[in-house]
């Protein structure tokens, strides 16, 4: 049975860590696998789905679970992998599609489903690994999911605190707006938050949120860093007005608009 076991671990290693054609198809699958669940997640709060729905929930679960199973198993250090922030995201989401068969379906469940973004960023790394236009646009594309990701969870806290206590926000897109019109600093006042709880939230969104949301905006316009290779020593990444390079001395002529800031 042990031997069994370890060739099992052995195989789905290979699999998920190897470098063969069968692991690179294999990871390629789970990479699409991925987009294609963090794009159910994202739309289904904006749309009702019928209890009809329920069974695409269920066998997703299973098919999510059996993929949590294949990489603890997977994993170098299996107990450090069930103690990783992924891993109980993944937990929770995997309770949150089965739930429904026991209770009543919470609105807030579809809602609790968007910590599947945390996958985002292992789908930048795979992807990163995988094409040369990735490790190019490295900062700009973290920069998005970090905003992507930003954005969804704070709505996610907005429309599960506000959902039964605003009459303003009465469905996942109210959340979004709302939340999308503070982190701007728009706000056009047809949603206000009435309750203590909504405005400390309110409060707390527009310190840090704003400052984030403004920060992340720029670099993915306005790389952090500029991608230039040094003629002498090779280095990639340098600060957008570098005269030198900081790894060799080398002057390094990087093209700009003449207008960082």
């Amino acid at each position: 049975m042990s031997e069994a076991f370890s060739r099992l671990r052995a195989f789905l290693r290979h699999l998920y860590f190897g470098s063969s054609n069968e692991s690179q198809i294999w990871r390629y699958a789970l990479l699409i696998f991925d987009i294609l669940t963090l794009a159910y997640f994202i739309i289904a709060p904006f749309v009702h789905l019928d209890n009809s729905h329920n069974a695409f929930d269920y066998a997703l679960a299973v098919i999510l679970f059996l993929d949590y199973i294949a990489r603890l198993l997977a994993a170098a250090h299996p107990g450090r992998y069930v103690l990783s922030f992924a891993s109980a995201a993944d937990i929770i989401v995997i309770g949150s599609l089965i739930v429904p068969a026991f209770f009543d379906n919470l609105a807030f469940l579809r809602v609790v489903r968007m910590l599947r973004l945390m996958r985002s960023y292992h789908l930048l790394r795979e992807l990163r690994e995988a094409s040369s236009w990735f490790r190019r646009n490295e900062d700009i594309l973290q920069s998005s999911i970090n905003l992507f990701v930003f954005i969804f969870v704070v709505t996610a806290i907005v429309f599960v605190l506000e959902v039964d206590r605003n009459d303003g926000i009465n469905n996942y897109l109210d959340a979004l707006y709302f939340t999308v019109t503070t982190l701007t600093t728009t706000g056009f006042g047809d949603i206000t938050m009435t309750d203590s709880l909504g405005r400390w939230m309110t409060v707390i969104i527009m310190i840090f949120g704003v400052a984030l949301f403004l920060r992340l905006v720029q670099t993915i316009f306005r790389p952090a860093k500029a991608f230039y290779p040094c003629p002498k020593c090779g280095l990639k990444r340098h600060d957008p007005d570098a005269v030198y390079c900081k790894h060799c001395g080398n002057v390094v002529t990087i093209p700009t608009d003449g207008d960082w800031s």
